[in-house]
């Protein structure tokens, strides 16, 4: 089954839970294809401030997209802290990342490719999420990327395997270090030629400094088909 294929095999339009490999973090998933005729009770759930957002998108689609995605992140959010979707006090925080407003201490991610979307919830005091999901198919100029965003430890273990062995090894680490910025809220800015994690048992950080010291950080995969790799990171703000 290819990625493209998830509405056909069946639709999930309301978030479902994954099983979670910390006791403190949720996770749910649900596809981003909506009917027309549930698509105002979305539109219902957003703040202004989403709505405007969602009516800068160029096409019917991405809009659509957005709009189900930010539904089902209100949905969930608003289950954990018992207020309806619309009443969730989200804002931008530092860097613009989003976040709860006081009292909720609860931090949240969400992150989607090919119509699917991830979210996560973390409730763990002085610690933030990031998730970052991509498609196995994904067919992108892995060698270069691979030389201006990882480590020199990361290509010399990759080196050795065949064309779409680096790929998708590059796929794997590329969702890690998505994941740690989008944690952070760094985002693209975040120094991922210094952050080096390695694969072979487990998913673990082993390079990094300053907030991306390896001490800060816990990584998990995240399993919804064989055809997306997923990465949820913790992020523990150690002082």
């Amino acid at each position: 089954m290819s990625v493209g294929d998830f509405t056909a095999r069946g639709n999930r339009p309301t978030p479902e839970p994954l099983p979670s490999p910390a006791p403190d973090l949720r996770l749910w998933w649900c596809t981003l294809s909506r009917r027309d005729d549930e698509m105002p009770a979305l539109w219902a759930m957003l703040s202004p401030d989403e709505v405007e957002r969602a009516n800068r998108y160029g096409t019917d689609a991405l809009r659509r997209r957005y709009v189900a995605g930010r539904a089902a992140l209100r949905v969930t959010l608003g289950t954990r802290i018992g207020v309806a979707p619309k009443d969730v006090p989200i804002r931008r925080g530092p860097r613009g990342r989003p976040e709860l407003d006081a009292p909720h201490a609860l931090d949240f991610n969400v992150t989607h490719t090919r119509g699917v979307a991830l979210i996560a919830h973390l409730a763990r005091e002085g610690a933030r999420v990031g998730v970052d999901l991509e498609a196995v198919e994904r067919t992108l100029a892995h060698d270069g990327l691979a030389r201006k965003f990882l480590t020199a430890r990361e290509r010399a273990a990759i080196a050795a395997l065949d064309d779409d062995a680096r790929r998708r090894a590059f796929l794997r680490l590329w969702t890690c270090k998505e994941a740690m910025s989008k944690a952070t809220g760094e985002g693209l800015s975040a120094p991922f030629d210094t952050i080096g994690v390695d694969t072979a048992a487990r998913l673990i950080v082993a390079e990094g400094s300053g907030r991306y010291a390896p001490a800060h950080w816990t990584l998990h995969p995240v399993s919804i088909d064989p055809e997306l790799l997923g990465t949820v990171a913790i992020w523990r703000q150690i002082p």
